[in-house]
């Protein structure tokens, strides 16, 4: 038997011991090492996605770690191989499949979510979905692979091109990556988020952070940009507020790139979309490539992941952790330890 944390019902989490599944034809069992814990993790937790969620659920997506095993037919993997996991599934037959965008398949498996995920000692998945890591990477770096991914993405959809100027409303974890990527393709970047910590983390990654408590952001971006507005805004912060300054920083042909999570409805000034000729784009996942970019550029040090990670805390301990998380504060990303021997493990 193994341990894996599994999300019972709202505000539940528990540590129990499953049976490994062994690998089928075309699948590869994995030891996990590392996994992050992110917002859509803790969206599960508070039981917002009990429609989607079929408990007792394995959670956890942010992954790094090894093969253990291979399963038939399964070719270029052997064991001790280092790998994170690109944690989709898509039926190859939706109309978004057929037109090429896969990573939005209408009948979409996303793993950790809709099946079995991460945060466990041992884990089967398709083979199909291993991206591999270099060996010079530490494992509890390449944990970030993952929404490192969603931010090359996110600054793919939102066309981001050396020397534009570019806000970030929103410095959680995805905030600073989407800015730290805009930043290696060549923008200038400005960060905003009313949390003193979350800002320092920003500037110690060396962006520039403005407090939209203390300031007027529109009337700084004037500023910076000789009254033209910003070339891109990210909204990242999943707040009303985010929302009026992401587009009210934006100049004329402004994109707006949508990336977090709102849960409901949000008023959004169509008015100064029809004036300046505003471009609103929504970035969900990724595909291969983004992942195979931010494996490059977390290993070369573009992501300064060890500046990310808050704290890292054996599997037995990730109940607590969800509740650390809840109270923003001081925490940026924590990693589950998964390499620990609590059980004994049968692979």
């Amino acid at each position: 038997m193994t341990l894996a944390v599994r999300y019972t019902a709202a505000r539940t989490l528990d540590t129990a011991p499953v049976e490994p599944s062994e690998p089928g034809p075309g699948e590869v069992l994995l030891a996990p090492a590392y996994v992050g814990i992110c917002g859509t993790d803790l969206h599960i937790f508070h039981g917002d996605m009990d429609a989607r969620v079929a408990a007792p659920a394995v959670l956890g997506h942010e992954m790094s770690g090894r093969v253990v095993r291979v399963g038939a037919g399964v070719e270029g993997w052997q064991p001790g191989d280092a790998v994170t996991v690109m944690p989709l599934r898509w039926d190859d037959s939706c109309p978004a499949c057929r037109s090429g965008h896969r990573h939005v398949c209408q009948n979409l498996d996303f793993i950790g979510i809709d099946s079995p995920g991460a945060m466990q000692q041992r884990w089967t998945v398709p083979a199909d979905t291993l991206v591999r890591l270099p060996d010079s990477l530490p494992l509890d770096r390449a944990a970030l692979v993952e929404p490192t991914a969603v931010a090359v993405h996110d600054v793919g959809r939102a066309q981001v091109l050396a020397g534009e100027r570019v806000v970030v409303v929103g410095g959680g974890p995805v905030g600073i990556l989407i800015a730290l990527v805009a930043r290696s393709a060549g923008a200038e970047v400005r960060v905003v988020e009313p949390s003193a910590h979350r800002r320092k983390q920003a500037e110690e990654s060396g962006l520039a952070t403005w407090d939209p408590a203390a300031e007027d952001v529109p009337e700084a971006v004037r500023q910076w940009t000789d009254g033209a507005g910003a070339d891109v805004a990210f909204e990242v912060s999943g707040a009303a507020a985010g929302v009026d300054t992401a587009v009210d920083v934006l100049g004329v042909r402004g994109r707006l790139c949508l990336v977090a999570i709102h849960p409901r409805p949000r008023e959004v000034n169509l008015h100064r979309f029809f004036w300046r000729e505003l471009t609103l784009v929504g970035a969900r996942l990724y595909d291969r490539s983004d992942f195979e970019r931010a494996v490059a550029l977390v290993a070369d040090g573009t992501i300064p992941a060890d500046r990310l990670i808050s704290k890292i805390v054996p599997l037995t301990e990730a109940p607590a952790a969800f509740e650390a998380l809840e109270g923003g504060g001081d925490v940026m990303k924590i990693l589950v330890d998964c390499t620990g021997d609590t059980q004994e493990v049968t692979a």
